[in-house]
């Protein structure tokens, strides 16, 4: 349990550092021109539905990652640096625009209405797409942590995108959720954040779990899990089971880096950036040659 706990401390202390520095370094590490951001964007109206967006000028049928923060369900913010500074240093450049994501938290939503949330970032994120010069049928989810857990819950069921006329989006991206399967988490010893979002109803854990929710559709899934943990990649293993059982697409990505580093690091130069892009580029031809700008 402690070490569930220093999960989420790590997460968050660090983050401190919100939009002035975080847009100093990025604006110092910018090497496309006019490049800018809009903030607290609204796609609902409670204050918590915010999002910003990060983009060049002058760009075109560009592919969009929309980033979802992770927090435990109870904390966070889309402008941490663990969940926008590398990646939009990197993917910026290669003419991509990254849209990161506020929702309600803890205790004013609980999961299942917070994946709504993202639902209705998506929806708006897709309406808005062509005053950006993005494509709104380009566009890939991407979550860490608790917010992973809320792009797999809205990526199994439809149910809770079934009145908001969303186009279908390439494919989604986990960061290190340990929570595909609720049911299992609860019905064993567990962190009290679990019990502060789901609560102590079976019912309930089992409409908040994806694997539960899972029906056939799911877009293309990469799982990506950090085998310094004991729970991560075992539950994405059994949801890529079931997955692939109903005839979807679900990668598991292994690797040997903590639950903060798999957010904070994606975007840096090397191996484990380079695999998420395969992962990206097998969904859209032009998503890969934009993702092979400036590779060697």
């Amino acid at each position: 349990m402690h070490s569930h706990l220093w999960i989420l401390l790590l997460i968050l202390l660090p983050n401190v550092l919100q939009a002035g520095p975080l847009r100093e370094r990025l604006q110092a590490r910018q090497t496309v021109p006019e490049w800018t951001v809009e903030h607290d964007l609204a796609y609902g109206p409670a204050p918590e539905q915010r999002y910003d967006v990060y983009r060049a000028a002058n760009m075109q049928d560009a592919p969009i990652i929309m980033l979802v923060h992770g927090g435990g369900w109870a904390h966070g913010d889309k402008a941490m640096d663990a969940v926008v500074e590398n990646k939009v240093a990197r993917w910026v450049p290669r003419e991509l625009i990254l849209v990161s994501v506020n929702y309600r938290l803890l205790p004013q939503a609980r999961p299942a209405q917070q994946a709504r949330d993202i639902a209705m970032a998506l929806a708006e994120v897709q309406r808005q797409a062509p005053r950006w010069g993005g494509d709104p049928g380009k566009v890939v989810l991407m979550g860490h942590s608790a917010g992973a857990h809320l792009v797999a819950l809205l990526s199994s069921d439809p149910g809770i995108r079934q009145d908001l006329a969303l186009q279908p989006w390439l494919g989604s991206v986990t960061l290190d959720s340990a929570a595909f399967d609720v049911e299992a988490i609860m019905l064993k010893r567990h962190p009290r954040l679990y019990d502060q979002a789901f609560g102590n109803d079976p019912t309930g854990w089992r409409a908040a779990s994806p694997l539960h929710r899972l029906q056939p559709g799911l877009h293309p899934l990469l799982a990506v899990c950090s085998s310094k943990r004991e729970d991560a990649c075992p539950q994405a293993l059994a949801f890529q089971r079931k997955a692939q059982a109903l005839g979807a697409r679900v990668e598991i990505m292994p690797q040997d880096l903590s639950h903060r580093q798999l957010n904070q690091q994606l975007g840096t130069a090397g191996a484990y950036t380079e695999a998420v892009e395969r992962f990206l580029g097998s969904l859209d031809v032009q998503l890969a040659e934009r993702l092979e700008k400036f590779n060697e």
